[in-house]
């Protein structure tokens, strides 16, 4: 593997520097990607490259800085992570990015599920904007402590067969509010409103918020009341601590007993790892999440015009995203394999978490991987969705009445899609 990955990585080749000279690589991205090693990997054998990560802990607060270095034409790294909220506006800027067909991408196509590699691509279609990191699985993350506490079983596959459905969580949570005092069922409404959107989304029209035409339907499909009034449940009930996750609360929330289950991504468990430390190992598990499909979340990698090392920039975005690269990210940090070759290395399909009590988490997110089904998101999607959960959290707070919060809710919307 390793040696396969070096021989990727020289593969990239070319003159590294200029005059001889060192080239620093900046590199813009948010949570995690499970870089750092691959980073080591590059600078070895490009010893003219030296790579600079600038990481934001949140997407909310990643995004308004990307924003105001592509609109200003400056300050962006080399390379920078365009989340799938955030993709499509940029598809609209697609002028500002480098096209990584100019730069020998077009051999990777096969390397990439087909849905990923295509919402890279221009509306236009002639111009390859980002190259496909991770997909987001779902899974469902809980505390296997606290299940033993409230008396529900402990071991996944049992677990699992508690919620088919969303009803079937509400109602095991129902329990186990009623067994553990202190500890609340799940984090916040925000986990719970993406997931649903996108599975219902998925399963249905193939979009949210917007339609294909990025007109507003956030009022008008049925995928997305039916997401708001799931969470809007667990929120009126009082049964979520309300949080939004990667916030320093939530974070901190992490290494204690505030809540009790996570609708999780594959991508979340590095996070999960990182904040609660040594509290946490052992005491988390994963089962399959409710509503038995979806994905939330992954990001592709752009090289910004202004880039003044578009070459180099290219050559790196590329090796972090090749099979091996993403097979490498997936070990650090759980980020699932955008690329079928990846999926199906025995380091992946195969892998275990010792962090969440040895789940097969390779087998979990790769089964739901399969099923996955890719929902259009407008360039306006992250406000829509940003404002409406402020909505979702103003509830639990006894801000704003249940019954008021549909209506409030579309107002919202209506005012972040301007």
């Amino acid at each position: 593997m390793l040696a396969g990955l070096l021989a990727a990585v020289t593969g990239c080749g070319g003159d590294d520097g200029e005059s001889g000279g060192k080239v620093e690589l900046t590199v813009d991205v948010f949570g995690e990607f499970g870089y750092d090693q691959l980073y080591k990997q590059y600078e070895a054998a490009h010893p003219n490259i030296k790579i600079k990560q600038r990481k934001v802990d949140t997407l909310d607060n990643y995004k308004p800085r990307l924003q105001q270095w592509i609109a200003t034409g400056s300050g962006a790294g080399d390379v920078v992570a365009l989340e799938e909220g955030i993709l499509p506006l940029y598809m609209q800027q697609s002028g500002k990015f480098v096209n990584l067909l100019d730069h020998g991408a077009a051999s990777m196509q096969s390397g990439f599920l087909p849905w990923k590699w295509q919402m890279g691509m221009s509306p236009d279609g002639k111009q390859l904007i980002g190259l496909g990191t991770d997909i987001g699985p779902l899974g469902m993350c809980y505390r296997k402590d606290l299940f033993k506490k409230a008396g529900l079983p402990t071991e996944r596959d049992a677990v699992s067969k508690l919620w088919p459905t969303w009803d079937g969580y509400y109602e095991t949570g129902q329990k186990f509010q009623g067994k553990v005092s202190g500890t609340k069922w799940l984090d916040g409404p925000t986990a719970v409103f993406r997931t649903t959107v996108l599975q219902n989304a998925g399963s249905g029209p193939g979009y949210s918020f917007f339609d294909k035409s990025d007109n507003l339907v956030f009022d008008t499909n049925p995928a997305i009341k039916t997401a708001f009034d799931t969470a809007l449940k667990f929120e009126a009930a009082k049964m979520t601590s309300d949080m939004s996750i990667f916030t320093p609360p939530w974070q901190t929330a992490l290494k204690r007993d505030t809540f009790a289950t996570i609708p999780c991504p594959s991508w979340m468990l590095g996070g999960i790892e990182e904040f609660s430390a040594g509290f946490g190992k052992g005491k988390w598990d994963v089962a399959t999440v409710p509503g038995g499909s979806g994905y939330w979340g992954g990001s592709w990698l752009a090289v910004p015009k202004q880039s003044k090392h578009a070459k180099e920039a290219a050559d790196l975005a590329k090796f972090l995203t090749n099979p091996q690269g993403q097979v490498a990210a997936y070990k650090d940090k759980n980020v699932f394999p955008s690329s079928p070759q990846a999926a199906q290395d025995p380091a992946v399909a195969g892998n275990t978490s010792a962090y969440f009590g040895e789940a097969p988490v390779g087998k979990i997110f790769g089964d739901m991987a399969a099923q996955v089904k890719p929902v259009y998101l407008g360039p306006k999607n992250e406000d829509v969705r940003s404002a409406v959960e402020n909505i979702l959290i103003a509830v639990g707070q006894g801000k704003v009445k249940p019954e008021e919060a549909w209506a409030k809710a579309v107002e919202a919307a209506r005012k972040a899609a301007r």
